[in-house]
């Protein structure tokens, strides 16, 4: 039933929901523990499984379809070993939310069923495409072409200035990035920019991240770009989950003065597996996460 190729990760309140998409039935199965830890806003992995134990029990007095509807898959967990676990799918985690009462569980249900054919939803999945196509074999890695065509490759159809270069300025929190008029000389010194170790690689980072070529998607895009920079030249990767949100978005934040923090942060989550496919899949949720408002 399983397939590793589509193993997502969603946040709620800055909790995982861990996901395993169904090949068979066609579709994603989610971790019954990761809904009612977010749930019951409850961070200790035995006090969650004795409640899911107990609501369980319960809902099987009362012939629940829900519970007849629970099935068990393997999951990845923190210790990095897999282990059977209780998921549901779609229709069923949304009768396990109506379970609890209050605005937490109705909120839940509208982050829950919030729809993947909005521009966000439809790019993220043309991103996890990226990593199963001969496409990404061709993109020229480490310039702003090779960033210009991660950009059209996952805004295609969805943006009509995929993969183009912004003719306008733009700021973002009292931050203002390259001006448009001088864009196009910025990206050109960029793509001199040496690439020969981690140091150099992040300067590099940090110089696109100032830049900001393009209108929408920039963060995405470029955090697909780091990767294959540094696949290509280091044979590693980063393991985004090891990075929090609050801790990437406040060292990108100080990146524009001083960029140490930043360097450190992604050091310490490198990773030798540049050939995992859930790896990269993970990555692509964090990135995704990341530009969550």
């Amino acid at each position: 039933m399983q397939s590793k190729s589509k193993i997502s990760m969603r946040f709620f309140d800055d909790r995982e929901v861990r996901a395993v998409w169904d090949d068979i039935n066609a579709k994603w199965w989610f971790s019954v523990l990761d809904i009612v830890s977010v749930l019951t806003d409850q961070d200790d992995y035995n006090k969650t499984r004795n409640y899911w134990k107990y609501l369980k029990a319960k809902h099987k007095k009362e012939n629940s379809e829900m519970v007849s509807a629970t099935t068990q898959l393997k999951l990845l967990a923190n210790d990095g070993k897999r282990y059977l676990t209780d998921m549901l799918d779609y229709e069923g985690i949304i009768a396990l939310g109506k379970t609890f009462p209050g605005t937490k569980a109705n909120r839940f249900i509208e982050w829950f069923t919030f729809s993947p054919e909005s521009i966000d939803g439809k790019s993220k999945t043309k991103a996890y495409a990226l990593f199963e196509t001969s496409f990404v074999d061709s993109i020229e890695v480490g310039t702003i072409k090779g960033l210009q065509q991660i950009h059209a490759y996952i805004f295609g159809g969805l943006y009509d200035f995929a993969g183009q270069l912004r003719t306008k300025n733009i700021a973002k929190g009292g931050y203002k990035f390259e001006y448009a008029q001088y864009l196009n000389s910025t990206l050109l010194q960029i793509d001199q920019m040496p690439e020969t170790n981690f140091g150099e690689i992040v300067e590099k980072y940090v110089a696109m991240n100032k830049a900001h070529p393009f209108m929408e998607g920039n963060g995405r895009s470029t955090r697909i770009w780091l990767d294959l920079l540094l696949k290509k030249q280091l044979k590693c990767c980063i393991d985004w989950s090891k990075i929090s949100k609050a801790n990437y978005m406040n060292a990108m934040i100080i990146s524009t003065v001083d960029s140490s923090e930043l360097n450190k942060l992604l050091k310490h989550a490198l990773t030798s597996e540049i050939n995992s496919r859930e790896m990269y899949m993970k990555g692509i949720d964090y990135s995704y996460y990341y530009e969550e408002n």
